[in-house]
């Protein structure tokens, strides 16, 4: 398996548009964050989580030529907006592309892209098969997902594993039935938005004290804002086993 870390930033990006901050303006392009989403190889298949604003851009800048799914955590704009875009593969493979999310969210997307289902649709919109899933496992191909409740707020979003790779992002709250999907995963990748407390997403701390329970080889932070400070600053005070993700960042495991 070979995870690519497409975007690590929160719903704005980094840098914020006009913020003259320090983390903002840094020259580091472990600082350059994208909205968050990853790109998932597993066997002959390629699987996006979530298709954020900046999907488009992502693609090209990694090359990325083939899409068998598209996984999606929450209807949140930050985690959908670029669905737009799967046109391009519409193009080159002459099929639509699954979408797998909740009820709720693929209602979501259907509002957003209301033209793409329209009884008569316009030459040229994108091809999205939507596939409901809840919280049981399910299968792309011959590869099983586990959806991981968690909550985001008072919004319930999705993270996913496979294999021994679990992503969780935009959680503030992950219960114990749900913690015991996410254990003996090799790899773990959980959201920290911040060193402050957050009403919506989990603290740096916070996240750091989750994925310790959880007791992985390698735990990755994303959903990273402007406010945690920079990578070169904060990433050597993680306990040796965390560390935080960054744009381009390649883990690729057994």
């Amino acid at each position: 398996m070979k995870i690519t870390f497409l975007g690590t930033g929160t719903s704005q990006g980094v840098p914020v548009i006009a913020c003259q901050c320090e983390v903002c303006q840094s020259t580091d392009p472990r600082d350059k964050r994208l909205r968050s989403s990853v790109l998932i190889e597993v066997g002959d298949l390629n699987i996006i989580i979530d298709p954020g604003p900046d999907f488009r851009q992502q693609m090209l800048t990694y090359d990325v030529r083939s899409l068998n799914a598209i996984l999606i955590t929450h209807e949140h704009k930050d985690h959908i907006a670029g669905l737009d875009d799967v046109r391009a593969f519409n193009w080159i493979t002459k099929k639509p592309v699954d979408v797998f999310a909740e009820e709720r969210v693929l209602r979501a997307v259907k509002n957003e892209f209301a033209y793409a289902f329209a009884e008569h649709p316009y030459p040229g919109v994108p091809k999205i098969n939507l596939n409901a899933i809840d919280e049981h496992a399910f299968k792309i191909g011959q590869t099983e997902i586990i959806p991981i409740r968690g909550m985001h707020m008072n919004l319930p979003v999705l993270g996913f594993r496979i294999g021994n790779f679990s992503y969780l992002t935009d959680f503030n709250y992950i219960s114990d039935e749900s913690l015991s999907k996410v254990r003996g995963s090799e790899v773990v990748v959980l959201n920290g938005v911040r060193k402050e407390p957050h009403i919506s997403h989990y603290s740096l701390g916070e996240a750091v004290e989750v994925i310790q329970k959880i007791n992985p080889t390698q735990g990755y932070i994303t959903h990273i804002s402007h406010q945690l400070g920079r990578y070169a600053i904060e990433n050597p005070m993680l306990p040796p086993n965390i560390q935080l993700s960054y744009d381009g960042l390649v883990v690729e495991h057994s």
